[in-house]
């Protein structure tokens, strides 16, 4: 969410094409590529910290504005299905050259993420899923605790109502979620300013809650089912936040059969749902020992 504040760090801004909509993104560093996703409520701006240390590693870090945030476009059809997210992780690494990326993904990024490798493996040679566990074991293990955590889900359902309560007082309303969901994180207000920036737009604000909106169709797509049942078939790092008052950890227990090339989970304690802004430091050293690991295998979870 925070804009960088050192001249010397600052990534490239950069457009790209993918899957017939136009793509601002924040790129950094030469090498392998690694993409990184935001989710809600973010902006590619949060990724900058961990940008700064992946870069230097030997890594081009690139962060996409994820569909509808500007100053990536608003699709003209309102299409935020979760097929189509995946068709955009996959079209921005066609247009970034083509070869495999190791993909980064927090929250919507992460489904996003996971869609992609399911639907076109060849293209994710590595999977780092943060703060949403695989979106099949989300949707057909339901917890009673965690049902109680995602009543936003069913209040974006709502026309309206949302954007008014979102846009009041400043944002408090959305200040107060991100608290609940990561009590621990201090944020500055500089820290929001570019994403309130950007959801004071009425079209920025409606695809984001799009987002949620389409989750009906987008299990309507044919088959979305059998896709969401499927095992990963690269490795993956799963991070979740000790502290995440949106997806518990416990959420992220008992779904190692649903990777197949090998799971490992890191839980960092003492982080809550946006633990790569919290914890930028602790949070790319796990990313980077994971990007230099072997190429299947990890503890299981």
């Amino acid at each position: 969410m925070t804009e960088p504040r050192r001249a010397e760090s600052i990534p490239e801004c950069c457009t790209l094409q993918a899957n017939g909509l136009e793509f601002g993104a924040l790129a950094l560093g030469e090498g392998p590529l690694v993409l990184c996703l935001h989710g809600f409520p973010d902006t590619a701006w949060s990724f900058v910290p961990v940008m700064r240390r992946l870069a230097p590693a030997g890594y081009r870090v690139v962060a996409p504005f994820m569909r509808g945030y500007a100053p990536t476009a608003v699709p003209a059809d309102g299409d935020y299905r979760v097929t189509t997210l995946a068709d955009d992780v996959l079209g921005l690494v066609d247009a970034l050259g083509g070869r495999a990326a190791a993909v980064i993904g927090h929250d919507w990024g992460s489904v996003a993420a996971h869609l992609a490798v399911l639907r076109r493996p060849e293209g994710i040679e590595r999977l780092v899923a943060c703060a949403v566990p695989h979106p099949g074991h989300f949707l057909f293990r339901p917890r009673l605790r965690q049902l109680r955590r995602s009543w936003y889900m069913a209040y974006f359902q709502l026309r309206g109502l949302p954007e008014r309560r979102i846009l009041a007082d400043d944002f408090r309303w959305l200040e107060q979620l991100i608290r609940s969901w990561s009590p621990g994180w201090e944020f500055q207000p500089a820290d929001l300013a570019p994403l309130k920036a950007g959801l004071r737009e009425p079209a920025r604000l409606a695809a984001a809650l799009g987002y949620y909106r389409a989750l009906p169709r987008s299990l309507a797509v044919p088959g979305a089912l059998a896709l969401l049942r499927s095992a990963v078939p690269v490795p993956t790092l799963a991070i979740c936040g000790g502290q995440d008052g949106c997806i518990g950890p416990e959420v992220f227990e008992g779904q190692a059969p649903r990777y197949a090339a090998g799971l490992e989970l890191f839980r960092m304690e003492l982080a809550g749902h946006f633990m790569q802004c919290e914890q930028p430091e602790a949070f790319a050293n796990r990313v980077l020992a994971f990007l230099r690991g072997p190429a299947a295998g990890g503890a299981r979870a």
